[in-house]
């Protein structure tokens, strides 16, 4: 095996890049990965009989008392034990096959009691899914197996013949392996050509068994995937909450900010200029040169607090977002940036305002960050419209080294985007440069 260093295309950090000088084909029948598929194919057959013995004789039990008041829990019992044989299957997936299945949706009950998970249990599909499951694994499994052991065992048997075939003169009492044979003709595998053969037959059995272990074990990977693990529509569902709480998390964080600016800026300059004025109002009488003076420093004291207010508004919604839409409002917000910045848009129409405020906030932060952060002297902001996505591509020269994984304030952006379906893709490899693409829904304009 060979080693050569590169470099991540993702990250720039150095990382090893190992070639085997052995081809996958030879080196396949050895690696863990067959040996764990092929413990899985001989572990289905004993666990799908058992499967399919207590689908059947439950659903059969139930559906026999269903003239009684006990066939409905009974049928409920089975499909609830087909479920924690579900749960049972996903783990030796995960263990020996490698694939990722997330857990189905849990029983949703509006009511508690017995009733109520009997009824949750019945209405719910995972459950009638493990069932099907559980019927129809045994049949697959029993083929898997015999094939897979069959090549398993004629390959090796045939691989290593060389080393075993005295046995036949010592103790079978006869010449060698009987290829063929009647009442008047014999022919065994005896001399050292044909037993040259047999071990080259039994090196391509043994060097195709892993590939066929390897297809069988797909269809095994596409059944729990498809009947065991969760639907669409219900991953659909998970990710709809798990947006949602980003979202309820992303406003309460913005009202927080938006209370402590208020608090700490605009309000205590206010604070302060009422102070002064009050102070000013006593000197009139007195000594008006003074208060005269103290009017003039309130007089500063608004105008500083009405740009606070401004920059506080603009961070909300600006107006020119509003107003003039998207390449206006990123072309103010360039401007501002401590970097050159070239901004180019192609839209074809405003999209949605909801939209447009996202895509707004996105390059806002990503031109901060830059100003920040990226040592950059030139920087450029794209977006153009491809079918029903807006998309946003903010690069820089600068040192690059961003990381969405980090946790740094672009893991934040990248959460946000996820509310809404869009998507975050950071290149920035050491050195820069960096490039950062974003992709939001495109919703047009509602007129």
């Amino acid at each position: 095996m060979a080693t050569d260093y590169g470099y991540d295309s993702g990250l720039g950090f150095p990382e090893t890049v190992r070639r085997h000088r052995v081809p996958a084909g030879l080196r396949a029948p050895f690696e863990g990965r067959t040996w764990r598929e092929f413990g899985y194919v001989l572990l289905s057959l004993p666990i799908s009989i058992v499967m399919f013995t207590y689908a059947v004789t439950m659903i059969s039990l139930g559906a026999g008392l269903l003239v009684t008041f006990l066939g409905i829990p009974v049928f409920a019992a089975g499909l609830a034990g087909c479920r924690g044989l579900g749960a049972l299957e996903r783990a030796r997936a995960r263990g020996l096959l490698d694939l990722e299945v997330g857990d189905p949706e849990p029983l949703r009950m509006r009511k508690s009691g017995f009733m109520a998970w009997v009824g949750a249990v019945l209405k719910s599909g995972t459950s009638w899914r493990t069932l099907l499951y559980s019927v129809l694994h045994l049949p697959w499994a029993t083929f898997s197996f015999v094939v897979a052991v069959n090549f398993w065992v004629y390959g090796w048997a045939l691989l290593t013949y060389p080393l075993w075939f005295w046995v036949f003169p010592a103790y079978a009492g006869q010449d060698g392996l009987q290829l063929y044979g009647d009442q008047t003709h014999h022919i065994y595998l005896d001399n050292p050509f044909e037993i040259g053969v047999t071990a080259l037959v039994g090196l391509l059995f043994t060097l195709a068994t892993p590939w066929i272990v390897r297809a069988l074990t797909m269809v095994d990977r596409v059944m729990v995937h498809g009947l065991l693990g969760p639907t669409r529509l219900s991953a659909r569902v998970v990710e709809l909450e798990s947006d949602r709480g980003v979202v309820v998390d992303t406003a309460s964080a913005d009202l927080r900010r938006i209370e402590r600016d208020l608090h700490d800026g605009a309000q205590a300059r206010l604070v302060a200029l009422a102070m002064d004025l009050g102070l000013a109002k006593e000197k009139l009488t007195e000594d008006p040169a003074a208060a005269a003076r103290m009017v003039d420093e309130a007089h500063g004291e608004v105008k500083t607090a009405l740009q606070e207010l401004r920059d506080l508004a603009r961070g909300i919604h600006p107006a020119v977002l509003t107003d003039r839409g998207l390449d206006a409002a990123l072309s103010a917000v360039a401007s501002r940036c401590t970097v050159p910045v070239q901004v180019e848009a192609d839209l074809p129409a405003r999209p949605a305002p909801a939209i447009e405020g996202i895509a707004y906030f996105t390059v806002s932060e990503l031109l901060q960050n830059i100003s920040k952060h990226s040592r950059a002297t030139l920087a450029a902001v794209d977006v153009w419209r491809v079918e029903n996505r807006l998309m946003l591509q903010v690069v820089d020269n600068g040192v690059g080294g961003a990381d969405v994984s980090s946790g740094s304030g672009l893991a934040g952006l990248a959460e946000r985007l996820d509310a809404v379906d869009g998507i975050l893709v950071v290149d920035s490899p050491v050195g820069g440069p960096t490039r950062v693409t974003a992709e939001l829904p495109w919703r047009g304009e509602r007129v």
